[in-house]
């Protein structure tokens, strides 16, 4: 009886540590999702919004790895549910990462300019297009255990790379069309870099649902000796 509500006990943590994780998640793209809009329709209003929605995915980062501690030092979880706790743990970090990006992003649309070229910003939205599905794609994988459908997420980095280069280009030439938008394409450009790497975060979050036994004990060793380390 004892070990049957041990076990119970276990399985309602780890749901409650994936929940917690599919939460912040959407919180994520949402987040994502209206950084590209205020770049797009460069709403200035929107700023302070993107911001603050960044304090509640750091909370969420917190809470995920106080649930994570917990599961480790008091459950001890072997196998597939090491793997899982470990992915939750990974996926955590990098959607934290994905919400830094974005914030940062939202920050760059105050000096832009109203009237920024349709081709460019065409270029820019079909890139942030991408990186959103790529975002809602993988963590439907998580939530779903659809790892051929993470595999697909990470195989697509490519595309994200190719577009991130077309709306590079896009900028570049607006700059060479007057050396007043210096400061402009400045912005843009690190607001085009934040996208792609907000990618290779996604790319990251895809690698982590698939993460091997091996991994995910050299993942829980990394994470444990941290914990030490900050009491020593």
């Amino acid at each position: 009886m004892s070990n049957e509500h041990t076990v119970k006990s276990y399985e309602e943590e780890l749901r409650y540590l994936i929940d917690s994780v599919i939460k912040m998640g959407s919180l994520t793209e949402s987040q994502l999702v209206d950084s590209m809009d205020a770049i797009i329709k460069v709403d200035k209003d929107s700023i302070d919004k993107i911001i603050k929605s960044d304090d509640e995915i750091n909370k969420f980062r917190s809470k995920i790895d106080t649930q994570i501690m917990t599961l480790l030092v008091k459950r001890a979880p072997m196998a597939i549910d090491l793997r899982e706790t470990i992915s939750s743990l990974k996926i955590s970090q990098d959607l934290e990462r994905i919400g830094d990006l974005s914030k940062s992003n939202a920050k760059k649309v105050k000096p832009l300019p109203l009237d920024l070229p349709e081709e460019l910003l065409g270029n820019l939205k079909r890139l942030g297009e991408l990186v959103i599905k790529q975002l809602n794609d993988v963590l439907d994988s998580y939530v779903n255990k659809n790892y051929d459908k993470a595999k697909e997420v990470w195989e697509k980095d490519e595309q994200v790379d190719d577009l991130t280069y077309i709306a590079m280009e896009s900028v570049i030439d607006f700059l060479s069309k007057d050396k007043k938008n210096l400061d402009f394409s400045t912005h843009l450009i690190f607001a085009t870099k934040n996208l792609e790497r907000a990618g290779d975060h996604i790319t990251n979050i895809a690698e982590s649902t698939t993460t091997s036994d091996m991994n995910a004990k050299k993942i829980f060793m990394s994470f444990f000796m941290g914990i030490i380390n900050n009491y020593t």
